[in-house]
């Protein structure tokens, strides 16, 4: 299984690891980073989290070659405090998230991710759900339409492809990738297609809808924050400027004083902040990375320490 962890060295590296710590891989896919914290755990714990199935399959041969001193949960991450206090932990030593779609799923063409290969329209990361991506694009109102590829795709020809997928859609109903690939080169012109490609931010949008990505990642954060030991850490590589952006608010209302009471001379305790940045500026891939993965360039990993 060929799978590349983005930032496995540097996101490894900032969540300190300790030989007796319990851990948490939010994304566990194909177990890239969740190898190299198993590998260091001496009397340690590690849960992992996944929603697609195939990938927990293989990552869990992966790490049994390694140790037993994990266990997988088959849900979102958004799921992680109440999973985590069922099994009697409420306080962890480092949490990572690597929110990027793993290799195997982009280039399995069953999967429907890639706008490269022809394939059904699925994007479902969770393979037992039943929303699929062929809904949004066949079953979607166009001011719904509309506003998933402005907002989460931030495509500028976003009316234009609309219009081009109403259309296509009263005569039959649009079922593969490439036929969706085809129908926005219609629709914005070869000139714009191919020096802008799109297609990425279309597809970006779709996957973001059928997966709930931005408001699980909005909702799990602070749940994150909270389970933080003292010293703890999180890590969370991003991919899009859309999840960039909320973890950077999240991180900064939680390191900050609460406003209300900014300027007293003594800070009550439930308005101290929660959490102290480590890296003022995102960490980017470095260039032998970049070089050898594309998918890297546009990951920037985000650290906090809980204070």
């Amino acid at each position: 299984m060929k799978h590349y962890s983005v930032m496995k060295r540097e996101a490894i590296q900032y969540l300190n690891l300790k030989e007796d710590g319990i851990y948490v891989d939010a994304t566990l896919g194909y177990a890239g980073h969740s190898k190299e914290i198993l590998s260091f755990l001496k009397k340690g714990f590690l849960f992992a989290f996944d929603a697609d199935q195939e990938a927990i399959m293989y990552s869990s041969k992966e790490l049994n070659t390694i140790s037993n001193r994990f266990k997988i949960f088959h849900r979102n991450f958004v799921h992680m405090k109440e999973c985590l206090e069922n099994e009697g932990i409420t306080k962890v030593d480092g949490i990572l998230f690597d929110l990027g779609v793993s290799s195997p799923q982009i280039d399995e063409e069953t999967r429907g991710f890639s706008f490269m290969h022809d394939g059904p329209l699925d994007m479902r990361m969770d393979t037992s759900q039943d929303f699929c991506a062929k809904q949004v694009v066949n079953q979607y109102a166009k001011e719904d339409l509309l506003s998933m590829f402005y907002t989460y795709g931030e495509e500028t020809r976003s009316k234009q492809i609309v219009d081009a997928i109403l259309k296509k859609r009263e005569k039959k109903e649009i079922t593969t990738t490439m036929e969706l690939v085809e129908l926005i080169e219609e629709a914005v012109g070869a000139k714009y297609f191919y020096e802008r490609h799109p297609e990425r931010q279309i597809f970006q949008a779709i996957r973001i809808e059928v997966n709930n990505e931005l408001n699980v990642l909005e909702s799990v954060l602070p749940d994150a924050i909270s389970l933080l030991k003292e010293g703890g850490r999180i890590c969370v590589i991003t991919f899009h400027s859309l999840e960039d952006r909320i973890v950077k608010r999240i991180f900064k209302k939680y390191s900050e004083v609460d406003a209300l009471v900014k300027g007293l001379p003594i800070i009550p305790e439930e308005y101290k902040p929660l959490i102290k940045i480590i890296n003022k500026k995102p960490i980017e891939a470095e260039k032998q990375e970049m070089d050898e993965n594309s998918r890297s360039k546009s990951a920037k990993l985000r650290v906090v320490e809980r204070i």
